[in-house]
C-alpha cells in the first residue's frame, strides 16, 4: 500500500512501483483531518482525494485524526491501520519521501515488528531533475499550501510548472521537500482521465496559506 498524501511525490512513487513488475500496489491510505474533512496538511478536499483513486483504480484507505492530533493520537490511529493493512496480507508500505533522514527513519521505527516494511520508492533523486522529470513526463498539480516564512504567499494557488519552478527563490526545494509547499496532482501519468479543478478562496490559518481546491462538474 501506497501513503497517498494526495501531491506529486506520492504520483510520482506510484508511478515509479508500477514500473516494477515485482510490485503489485494494492491500494491507497491517507490520513485526514476528520473536523474539516481534508488531507491533514494539504487541505484537498476528500471528494477529490476520491476521484483521485478512482482515476488511479486503486481502494483509498482514509485514517482520520483530529485538529489539533497529538502524536500519540497520530500514532494510536497509524498503529489501528496497520493492523487492519497486515489482516489485508499486506507486505510493504511505500511513501514519497525524498531526503529528510528524521522522517524516513521515524517510519521505519514506527513499522518494527509490524510484519510490514517500509519502502521508500524515489527515495534520493535529486530533486531539481525530479522536478522537471515529473512535469516533462505528463504529471500535473496545483499548490494548495504554502509555509510564507519559507515561500511567498502569491505561490498559493499556482500551477506547478517550468514557470514555477523558475520563479521559486533559491533557497526553496523543487519539490517542496522541506515543507515550503503541498501539492494536490489532477493529472498523471497513472490517471485515467484528469480531473476538473478550480482553485477557489486562499486563505491564511494556523501560519499558513491554503488554496481551496473544488471539483468542476459537468
Amino acid at each position: 500500500m501506497l501513503s497517498w498524501s494526495s501531491g506529486k511525490d506520492s504520483a510520482w512513487a506510484l508511478h515509479n512501483l508500477r514500473q516494477d513488475p515485482d510490485v503489485e500496489v494494492t491500494g491507497l491510505f491517507t490520513t485526514i483531518n476528520k473536523v474539516f474533512n481534508r488531507v491533514a496538511m494539504h487541505a484537498v478536499r476528500v471528494e477529490l482525494l476520491m476521484q483521485q483513486a478512482e482515476r488511479i483504480g486503486l481502494p483509498l484507505h482514509l485514517i482520520e485524526i483530529s485538529s489539533p492530533c497529538s502524536n500519540r493520537e497520530y500514532e494510536q490511529a497509524m498503529t489501528a491501520f496497520t493492523e487492519k493493512a497486515t489482516w489485508l496480507d499486506t507486505v510493504c508500505f511505500a511513501f514519497g519521501d525524498l531526503f529528510l533522514e528524521d522522517i524516513r527513519q521515524y517510519r521505519i521505527t514506527q513499522l518494527v515488528g509490524t510484519g510490514i516494511a517500509p519502502v521508500f520508492p524515489i527515495w534520493g533523486l535529486a530533486t531539481d531533475n525530479l522536478s522537471h522529470t515529473m512535469i516533462n513526463q505528463g504529471l500535473k498539480a496545483v499548490i494548495t499550501c504554502i509555509d510564507p516564512a519559507q515561500l511567498p504567499a502569491e505561490f498559493a494557488g499556482r500551477t506547478f510548472d517550468a514557470v514555477f519552478l523558475a520563479e521559486l527563490p533559491d533557497n526553496v526545494d523543487p519539490c517542496g521537500e522541506n515543507g515550503e509547499f503541498h501539492s494536490f496532482v489532477y493529472d498523471a501519468p497513472d490517471f485515467r482521465t484528469p480531473i476538473d479543478i478550480a482553485v477557489g478562496e486562499i486563505v491564511t490559518r494556523d501560519g499558513f496559506v491554503f488554496a481551496d481546491i473544488t471539483g468542476v462538474s459537468g
